[in-house]
């Protein structure tokens, strides 16, 4: 397969669904996929047409970790001039609602890149793991942080030092995952939560997921303050004029991103 192949990238109206495709691998997240996956999303995002986009793998494997093949003889000179910190800098930059739809393994890059999104729909068979430790090295893409943040630092913390998985019962149990469903129903769960941010105004979407995300990095007075700003901004858009004007005269918005 060549690396053409290895994301594959479906437009559906507002919402854009993004495949990780190396089966063979288990979606093991190597500079070739991260690259390509990197890619398709910064594409997307310049896109005016795609309000939500939707992240998923295979029934086995949303995305088995990295490529262990590829790292097995690095140096820490090898590492830094990799800089594979770097497209996850790129995913970060992302600024249209990523929705990750969960099946089979999400170890370690691919627990990661499930934590980069905003939104987590579980097929019954996800687990959930950052098992590097396993391997003599730890989480290197956010998981440490974002871990933490998301389940609480004791639990993280668990489940960093010992490398052991978290069922998808148990995720959702920890508020991990938005919605947990049958494996048969991932998709479909998934493209109706994504076609319901995607209906909503883009510019309010954005705002507030910015804020919502720097509230949670940073102090609440600095959380507060970028809410504010952002709730103020809105006031100048045509989406809040039509949003409350359709309230009023009891219709549904017609809301166009502007």
């Amino acid at each position: 397969m060549d690396d053409s192949q290895i994301v594959l990238v479906k437009r559906d109206g507002p919402l854009a669904v993004v495949t990780l495709n190396r089966p063979e691998a288990l979606n093991a997240l190597s500079p070739a996929l991260l690259s390509a996956l990197c890619d398709a999303l910064e594409e997307l995002n310049a896109d005016a047409e795609i309000r939500a986009i939707l992240i998923t793998g295979s029934a086995r494997a949303f995305a088995a970790g990295a490529d262990i093949r590829a790292m097995v003889d690095q140096t820490p000179a090898d590492v830094l001039r990799a800089d594979t910190l770097a497209y996850w800098k790129r995913l970060r930059s992302i600024d249209k609602p990523l929705i990750a739809a969960v099946a089979g393994y999400a170890f370690g890059g691919g627990c990661e890149l499930a934590l980069q999104c905003d939104l987590i729909v579980a097929a019954e068979t996800a687990s959930f793991a950052q098992p590097e430790i396993k391997l003599g090295i730890m989480p290197g893409a956010g998981g440490t942080q974002r871990l933490a943040k998301a389940i609480g630092p004791y639990r993280a913390m668990e489940l960093i030092l010992t490398g052991e998985p978290l069922t998808a019962r148990e995720a959702y149990d920890l508020g991990l995952v938005n919605r947990l469903v049958p494996p048969e129903r991932l998709l479909d769960e998934a493209r109706q939560l994504a076609m319901q941010v995607a209906a909503q105004p883009p510019i309010a979407v954005r705002l507030a997921r910015q804020a919502l995300r720097h509230g949670v990095e940073h102090t609440l007075h600095e959380g507060l303050e970028v809410e504010r700003r952002n709730f103020t901004l809105l006031f100048g858009t045509h989406d809040q004029t039509e949003g409350m004007a359709a309230f009023l005269e009891k219709r549904p918005p017609h809301f166009t991103g502007e």
